[in-house]
Parts: structure tokens; C-alpha cells; sequence
């Protein structure tokens, strides 16, 4: 399967700019995953990891965790514009809880 353009901005940079095999976005309406060729479609973000997988499922994601923003997928690829992406704690990590949940 052909590969899937990826990019995520902030409002300072662009963080990353590469071709992934697919990347599974925290949207409003629930997770979603996007593959090469996925229909186009627009989404807001809201706060939780984006998780990056490079060749395929089997792989490790890599997690970044992202605040607020919006999606885009066209026939260009994935694009997303975040409002905050912490690249400081990005990697391999486990999920994180969503807000306000294990909060007494």
C-alpha cells in the first residue's frame, strides 16, 4: 500500500513532514485512523495523542501529544494544525488517560 503524507504544525513550526503508513488522530467525534487514500475529511482535535505508526500496525506508535486544533485529509494526505504539540514528551509512551478521568 502506497504510503500516507503526514504533517503536523503548530503555530510556531512545522513539527513534522513525512510519508507514514498511518496515523490515528484524537478527533472530537472519537479516534479515527487514516490511510493512504482515505476519503477526504475535516475534523477538530481535541486533546489526546496522536499516535504515528511508520511501516505498518505491527509497528510501535510513536505518541505526540496534542492540544486542541483541526484535521484535514485530502488527496495531498494528513494534515493537522495544532494548537500545542509537546515534542518534549513524544515517543513510544502508553496512552494517556483522557482529562479528567482517575480524578478524584
Amino acid at each position: 500500500m502506497a504510503d500516507l503524507h503526514f504533517e503536523l504544525v503548530t503555530p510556531e513550526r512545522l513539527v513534522r513532514s513525512e510519508d507514514v503508513y498511518m496515523v490515528v488522530v484524537p478527533g472530537t467525534e472519537g479516534d479515527f485512523g487514516v490511510l493512504a487514500g482515505h476519503a477526504p475529511y475535516m475534523s477538530t482535535l481535541r486533546n489526546g495523542d496522536i499516535a504515528i505508526y511508520p511501516r505498518s500496525m505491527g509497528d510501535t506508535p510513536e505518541r505526540i501529544p496534542v492540544e486542541g486544533g483541526f484535521a484535514e485529509v485530502n488527496e495531498r494526505g494528513l494534515t493537522i494544525l495544532a494548537e500545542k504539540a509537546d515534542t518534549e514528551t513524544a515517543g513510544h509512551a502508553a496512552p494517556r488517560a483522557p482529562e479528567g478521568v482517575g480524578r478524584g
